[in-house]
């Protein structure tokens, strides 16, 4: 897998400054324009249009915090499709908690306060996660890899609560 930091040569972070972001993406666009190669050999036109997609999916998973994330856990070979995650019990029991109640809902008002608790989480969550990544581009690499394991921790559970906001709106639709 080719490593899209890499190719916009550019270090691994999760908040890379989008100015220069986008200004190599676009750089790379006019180096790779394949019509720029029209009259080369069918061999460099394939070549050159390899790299232009790689430019395309590079600046389509950088400039995309979300995709940028799990972009990273995954370099690191953090993300396994398939694989179960393991998280904290508290966590789950929360979950559970709001999935019953959730189940139970009569009105309009307790979807709300339902909703305001599982929105309270996600905020808390991603303001973990904002502390995790904001200075990961500065530490070493064991450093690294022990972050990268509390990253993948918030990854799932912004996950599983992206479960819980979806049935949200799905009882939301019903008041």
């Amino acid at each position: 897998m080719i490593n899209y930091f890499e190719f916009y040569n550019i270090p691994e972070s999760f908040h890379p400054d989008v100015a220069s972001l986008k200004k190599k993406f676009y750089e790379l666009s006019k180096q790779y324009h394949p019509d720029f190669y029209a009259n080369e050999s069918g061999e460099k036109q394939q070549e050159i249009l390899e790299l232009s997609t790689i430019n395309n999916k590079a600046w389509q998973t950088l400039s995309d915090p979300a995709k940028r994330l799990e972009y990273i856990l995954r370099q690191h070979e953090l993300l396994v499709d398939g694989a179960k995650p393991q998280l904290p019990a508290d966590f789950l029991m929360e979950m559970m908690d709001v999935n019953e109640r959730l189940m139970e809902v009569d009105d309009a008002g307790q979807l709300a306060t339902i909703n305001n608790e599982v929105m309270a989480v996600d905020d808390d969550i991603s303001t973990q996660l904002h502390k995790l990544t904001a200075d990961y581009h500065t530490l070493d690499d064991t450093a690294k890899e022990s972050r990268l394991n509390e990253i993948l921790d918030i990854y799932y559970r912004q996950k599983y609560l992206l479960r819980i906001k979806e049935s949200l709106n799905t009882f939301a639709a019903r008041f």
